[in-house]
């Protein structure tokens, strides 16, 4: 199977053959390594689960994909590790985003959206992803860190690289890591000096007093991790969305009705189309089966979650957008004990995100007739979304 090409240019279809003709299949990973891709929703959801597929790289045999290479001080993160350290870490910041913590911010979320769609005036056409997707989430995320205004303008440009690396500039991705890493260690060298009420500076202060807690290299890796993932999934969530309501129009027009259905809308939206095509790889610590496929231990695991959550095992006519069906059980967000630590705070600036959208907007329509899917298979999402938009009416 050709990953590279099928799966970055028509995933839903690839995955579509894969899960009807060979649900557990060898094939070339991202970066040409061997890897096993698994797509039915059950060996996904189950293989999630499994403690025997770990996330520690030191479990990979050689010549397996291992994912992305980063330094020390990056690699040292939750998505690298396996219990006790996992949950020694994930608990030390698990309390950010407790359902109450994000109730807090709901406020501050919608100011933020309220104050980007000012700035798109009354009427006109504009790119969405950059002029709102965008920003809101990493102003959000940023906040809650308490990363200065002036120190964001480059992370997208630095994620992009490694989310999507260009084939023809071979060491933008190593130059991106370059800078994110002396990026995350003068913040933290200027937090030390300067702390103050933020979630950057409370990992400081328990790394400083108590290093069994937390070491250097994870104090860098949780924020970089916390930063990245809480920006990146959040950014695909809601271009996303918004792309797919613009692709039934009349279920755009009946959210803007009622909007009381957003929550459960933002469930099925991210089932149809989450943020990520592949969880993180894993390892098997020994030979498991998966579906009725043997994989040897140390052989790197992908799991699907976009082809779970199309599943039709799982999900009656998944490839319909459906706010009324019940998508709970849904995978985009993971599941186990590696469910995505910051998901209450993603839903929340998904349904922000639209709400405030469908309420200043009487009209929103494409202003191309497809735009552009980033060309990755870590993230599900795009580059642009150009649309034209009218305002509902005068603002008090």
């Amino acid at each position: 199977m050709d990953l590279q090409g099928d799966l970055m240019k028509h995933p839903h279809d690839a995955y579509q053959h894969l899960r009807d003709t060979a649900p557990v299949q060898r094939i070339a990973g991202p970066t040409g390594e061997p890897a096993w891709l698994v797509t039915r929703y059950d060996d996904v959801r189950s293989a999630l689960a499994d403690p025997r597929l770990s996330l520690d790289k030191t479990n990979a045999a050689e010549g397996s994909y291992r994912g992305l290479s980063l330094p020390p001080a990056l690699d040292a993160n939750l998505l690298n590790m396996d219990p006790p350290d996992h949950t020694r870490i994930r608990k030390l910041v698990s309390r950010a985003f407790t359902p109450r913590r994000v109730d807090a911010l709901r406020a501050p979320i919608r100011r933020i959206a309220d104050g980007l769609l000012d700035v798109l005036g009354t009427e006109g056409r504009t790119d969405l992803i950059a002029a709102y997707a965008a920003p809101l989430p990493i102003t959000v995320i940023c906040d809650l860190l308490g990363i200065p205004d002036d120190h964001r303008k480059d992370f997208r440009a630095w994620t992009d690289e490694l989310i999507a690396p260009d084939p023809s500039r071979p060491q933008a991705a190593k130059q991106a890591i370059g800078a994110m890493l002396a990026f995350f260690t003068e913040l933290i060298a200027h937090k030390r000096r300067h702390p103050a009420d933020d979630l950057l500076s409370d990992l400081i202060e328990v790394r400083d007093s108590d290093g069994d807690r937390l070491s250097e290299d994870e104090l860098t890796s949780l924020a970089f991790l916390i930063l990245g993932a809480g920006y990146e999934n959040t950014v695909q969530l809601i271009g996303n969305a918004v792309h797919a309501l613009l692709s039934h129009p009349e279920l755009l027009a009946r959210l803007r009705r009622d909007p009381s259905k957003l929550p459960e809308a933002v469930e099925e939206l991210a089932r149809y189309e989450g943020p990520a095509l592949l969880a993180i790889r894993r390892f098997p610590t020994e030979d498991v089966t998966i579906g009725e496929v043997s994989v040897p231990a140390g052989e790197t695991v992908l799991l699907s979650l976009s082809a779970a959550n199309r599943d039709p095992a799982r999900f009656s006519h998944p490839e319909q957008l459906d706010v009324d069906r019940d998508a709970s059980g849904h995978l985009a967000l993971g599941h186990g004990i590696h469910y995505c630590l910051g998901a209450p705070l993603a839903r929340a600036e998904v349904e922000i995100a639209l709400a405030a959208l469908l309420e200043r907007f009487s009209s929103l329509t494409p202003a191309e007739p497809e735009p552009r899917w980033r060309p990755s298979l870590r993230a599900r999402g795009l580059l642009e979304l150009p649309v034209e938009y009218k305002i509902a009416g005068p603002r008090a």
